[in-house]
Parts: C-alpha cells; structure tokens; sequence
C-alpha cells in the first residue's frame, strides 16, 4: 500500500515538511479554495502537484471534487456543474493525478456532535452522539416534521441532552454540525440549513439513486478516456440524518452504484470508519466483493455505544472493526490485482502537544502519526506471516 496523508493545501498546521517526516510518500489533496461547481484551473493544480513534489512527496488522491447540491437534487443546469466537475477530473489526470475521490451525501459531509470527547487515557476524539443531534434537530434547528422520526424515549433523551447543555455548548454543537468540519466545502446558517434540506423534499433514495446515476453516466466515459479512476466515499455517518436519503452506507448499496456504470472508472473508497458503524457490514467480504473497483482506503475504527447510533473515534487498531483482516484483504487485492491501493490513516486522536498546538479537527498531527506507526506495524506483520505461510507451502 501507498502510506499517504491527508494535507488541507499551504494554511494546514501540518505542513508537507512535517508529511514527509512521518515517512508518508503520497498526499491527498484538493483546491479547497475554490468554490463548488467551479472548474479547477490547470495551471493552479500543477503549481499545488509541484508543491507536492518540490517537498519529496506525490500527490496521490484528490480528495475531493465536490460534487455540487444542485447535481445530487438534479435541479435545472445540473449538466453543467457536471461538465465542470469532469473537465476538473480531466485536467488532475493530466497532472498525474488520477485517483479521485467523491461523495454524494446530501447538504452534509461527514457529521460529528462531538470534536473533543474526552477519553480515559487523556486523549480526545470525535464523536457522534445521538441525543446531542436529536435535540439539534428537534429543538435548535427544529425542522419541520422531525418528531415522526423519533421514538418518544430519543424525545426525552434529546430532552435531557439539552437540558444540561450550557448556551455554549449549544452554540457549539450547531457550529459542529452546520459550519462544515475538514473536507466539507459547504458551511450553513441555520436559515441557509433549512433552506437546503428543503430542496430534497422531494428527494428520496430513489431519486437520489437516479440522480446519481445521471451524473455516472456523464463523467465516467471522460474520465476513463483520461486514465482516471473515481473513488466513491460511503456515507458518514451510514444512516439518513435530517430526513435525508443516504445511498451509499452497505454493501448492497456499492453493488447498485457499481452496476450503474460497469466501466473499472467507476470505483470506491473503503472507508473503514464510516462502513464499521454499521454492525451489518462485513467488511473483508466488501473487499472481496468490490475489491476490484476499491482505488483508496481510509484505515480508522470507529466504537458504536450502548446506543448503537452514537459511536466515537477510537485507536486505529481498536474499535468495532478487525483491522488486522482488513489489511489482509486489502493486501490480497493489490497482489490478485497487481496495483498499489494508497492508503491514509484518518481522525486520529488529539494526544500529548495535539491538545496545546494548531490542529484541524480530526486531522492533528501526532494522533494521525501514531495511526500511521500502528498500521504500518500491521502492514510489515501480515506481509511476513503470509509470506511464511506461502513458504512453507
């Protein structure tokens, strides 16, 4: 596998110097600057790839092209914004960049209640709790129709949620959720957040399926004449929020996005995190299943709580998840498939100087290190069993 890192472009406190001491090769990356919809200028992708490069690195992964609201609601001009978004592919792939990864959760990114949750050895992670977004969702953003969504014990515990909740605390918790966390391009108000939902009222998985779909069907054959390869990002969390569809959180959901085009362009992230939520998903039989079509990986645990809803960020090789049969599997599929897959620890915890220097949430330096430390160990340790077992024959 490619050890990567995920790099927020030149304000990352994470400066490629640092990547490079952390003994990742690859980067992933995008303009972040530049607004959804628009076209990436190509002059201004090679100036970012001779960054990279001029710092010893390679940009691997572009992560990601956002792919604009108006494309997941299939809202008039939407062919447009999709053109761009090809054109954009195109012109990375001509800059060497040719895995390209993408979601289509709607209005939201990846969602967290939670980006300092203490934890017993003094560390803090993310976390998703659901009476903290029960009770923005019923009692701050109060849309419309959400308590048939809600049993009356997820009431009274969003209730009791709130009711310990300081002013700044709420404050807190609407800035997680609406002001966009790393990687998500779009950033709401209240008003601008309800105002959005409100354009998928009409918008249901079938739809959403269709919808995208439509836009497959646009970008896969220029991308694939381009050389490049799509890398689509399961859902985060793997269930709907806010009334809103999600199509992309099981496996049964990956094989109807894979069908939609049956070109190798049309691929997958393995999300370790976001799937792992989900008890359902097997994840070395995902593997086995789309392996074929899986160009990136996100390597993270994630903890579902007594409430299974709510889960939290746990240590790479802890969490719901057999890491170590993860990279197996993955390890399996690069020597069936004979192509490196690149690969990047995620949300690592906030540990020792993390807490007192400059880090973006998810995304601190020595958390994502010692992440990057434990799946290496893992990496080296399933090479040399396996390599002994096919030895001795």
């Amino acid at each position: 596998m490619i050890e990567s890192w995920r790099w927020f472009g030149p304000q990352d406190p994470v400066s490629l110097r640092d990547v490079r001491q952390t003994g990742a090769s690859g980067i992933v990356t995008a303009l972040h600057e530049i607004p959804n919809g628009a076209l990436w200028p190509e002059e201004e992708i090679a100036t970012r790839r001779e960054m990279i490069e001029d710092a010893g690195l390679s940009w691997q992964v572009t992560e990601s092209i956002p792919v604009h609201e108006d494309i997941k609601t299939g809202a008039p001009g939407w062919e447009r914004l999709a053109r761009n978004w090809a054109d954009t592919a195109c012109a990375l792939a001509r800059q060497g960049v040719k895995t390209i990864c993408y979601n289509f959760m709607p209005v939201l990114d990846w969602t967290r209640t939670d980006l300092n949750h203490p934890l017993a050895d003094g560390a803090t992670a993310l976390r998703f709790e659901f009476a903290a977004y029960a009770a923005f969702d019923l009692f701050i953003l109060k849309r419309e129709g959400a308590e048939k969504e809600y049993t009356s014990e997820d009431i009274a515990a969003a209730e009791a949620f709130l009711a310990r909740c300081t002013e700044s605390g709420r404050e807190r918790l609407t800035a997680n959720i609406i002001a966009g966390l790393p990687g998500s391009e779009e950033s709401y108000t209240l008003d601008t957040f309800r105002t959005r939902l409100a354009a998928y009222r009409d918008v249901g998985r079938a739809e959403l399926f269709l919808n995208l779909r439509n836009f497959l069907e646009l970008v896969v054959p220029e991308v694939e004449q381009a050389g490049a390869v799509l890398a689509l990002h399961p859902d985060d969390p793997p269930r709907s929020i806010f009334g809103l569809p999600r199509i992309a959180s099981t496996q049964e959901d990956l094989e109807r996005v894979a069908g939609m085009q049956r070109s190798q362009a049309n691929g997958f992230t393995l999300c370790t995190g976001s799937l792992g939520v989900r008890a359902q998903n097997d994840l070395p039989a995902i593997i086995e299943a789309l392996g074929e079509r899986i160009y990136f990986a996100h390597l993270r645990a994630t903890r579902r709580e007594i409430d299974p809803r709510s889960f939290y960020e746990d240590a790479h090789l802890e969490g719901d998840i057999d890491m170590v049969a993860i990279i197996r599997a993955l390890r399996k599929l690069e020597t069936r498939t004979g192509r490196q897959i690149p690969m990047r620890p995620d949300h690592g915890h906030r540990i020792l100087n993390d807490h007192t220097g400059r880090s973006t949430p998810g995304y601190p330096a020595i958390g994502r290190l010692r992440g990057l430390g434990e799946l290496r160990g893992v990496i080296r340790a399933v090479d040399a069993l396996d390599g002994a077992d096919a030895a001795a024959g």
